[in-house]
């Protein structure tokens, strides 16, 4: 059966297993947050109140898991990504575990940087694996599938850790995160048992064994590719937006707007929920009409426009509401970035483009939630740290202009 006629359940079984791939990765990218305010955990380490220290937990992991993306995805290419996807999967549960036993900071940091080395490859591995399993009209849905996950897992993912805290301890938060990656494991080993996937360097049957120096050649190729750097430059916007959401809207809600989000917390989720709904609207459009290019860059625009609206909004309701409908616009975007990155680059290249895409949008967007801090801190205005965030996303989605006709 050609495979464009292929649309049951069954043919979607990948992108669902790929997406929970993504939420318990944005689990364990995220959780450890939920520590920061353990006195226990932060005794345990021998760090006390040094919010610094604290805050390396988490740049450290985005830092080796940019790192990663960028100069380890290529391993995508050459060997088999279902195969890769599982090892990679495992490596995380037993980083998990280890965590449990840690008993020392320096101990805790190592493996929060061997976790980001390890996590980094995944969205590279998922999109080669849509790329392979799914046709150019599909490839928005499934990726969009797979993207869920991150707004899926930051509804989920401080509850679960903040569940497991409040009635167990701080090692059994990470016990419960690595018990949940073995679950996923046997998800990928019975769930994508009959997908028949290539090397991405054996993709165009030339018949030859493809070793490292010809898929450095075909990297060259994708390194003089103009519209592949536009969209990863973009990508630093579109990343940057996201960790600026996470990392600060909270807290300038409370602090900046009067919010109380222990009293009110379900306005903490209306943003996810709108991103969520974004991207699937955003998926079902964008395999419609086929406008890439056009829906991932007016979505990041429009993104920025409304977050700067909540920055001027002083009613409540207005300011909930323009915050929700950046999100959602982002999502909308983001839901097409993967279609048009497989657009942009070739087969044979396929995990190292998505990882240097990734990566390198990860990487450089890890400083945000510093620099918009920096800027409170200089300003003592965190309207003007939002606003920067609002105006790092308008002007980031010009950078697709020349792109619009073609793609």
């Amino acid at each position: 059966m050609d495979s464009e006629t292929k649309t049951g359940i069954k043919h979607w079984i990948p992108a669902v297993i790929l997406m929970i791939c993504v939420i318990l990765a944005f689990f364990d990218k995220i959780s450890i947050a939920v520590l920061f305010s353990d006195s226990t955990f932060q005794n345990a380490m021998g760090i006390g109140q040094d919010k610094a220290k604290l805050g390396w937990l988490m740049t450290s992991f985005l830092l080796a898991y940019g790192f990663s993306s960028m100069f380890l995805s290529f391993l995508g290419d050459i060997f088999c990504p279902k195969k890769m996807l599982f090892w990679s999967v495992a490596s995380w549960g037993v980083l998990m575990f280890a965590m449990g036993f840690a008993n020392d900071y320096s101990t805790m940091i190592t493996l929060r940087i061997l976790l980001g080395l390890a996590e980094g490859p995944l969205f590279a591995l998922a999109y080669t694996i849509v790329k392979q399993t799914y046709t150019d009209r599909q490839q928005a849905r499934a990726s969009t599938m797979f993207l869920l996950g991150t707004p899926i897992g930051a509804f989920l993912g401080f509850p679960i850790t903040a569940f497991v805290l409040a009635h167990y301890d701080w090692h059994s938060t990470f016990f419960v995160m690595g018990s949940i990656t073995f679950l996923v494991l046997a998800l990928i080993v019975f769930g994508l048992r009959h997908l028949q996937l290539k090397r991405t360097v054996d993709i165009e049957g030339t018949g030859k064994r493809v070793n490292f120096k010809v898929h450095l050649s075909n990297t060259k190729s994708l390194l003089t590719n103009s519209a592949f750097w536009l969209l990863c430059i973009f990508n630093i916007a579109l990343m940057t937006y996201l960790w600026g959401l996470n990392s600060w809207v909270p807290s300038y809600l409370i602090q900046d707007k009067g919010f109380n989000l222990k009293e009110f917390g379900i306005y903490s989720s209306f943003p996810f929920i709108a991103m969520l709904f974004g991207e699937i609207i955003g998926a079902v459009l964008s395999d419609k009409l086929g406008k890439r290019a056009i829906q991932v860059s007016g979505g990041l625009f429009v993104a920025g426009v409304f977050m700067y609206l909540m920055v001027i909004a002083t009613n409540p309701a207005m300011v909930i509401l323009a915050m929700s409908l950046s999100a959602m616009a982002w999502g909308f975007g983001v839901a097409a970035v993967f279609a048009l990155l497989a657009r942009i680059t070739t087969a044979d290249v396929g995990a190292t483009a998505g990882g240097i895409f990734n990566g390198l949008g990860n990487f450089a967007s890890a400083a945000a939630p510093v620099m918009i801090g920096a800027i409170v801190m200089q300003t003592g205005s965190f309207n003007l740290g939002i606003t920067f965030l609002a105006a790092f996303a308008v002007i980031g989605s010009f950078f697709l202009i020349p792109l619009l006709k073609r793609y």
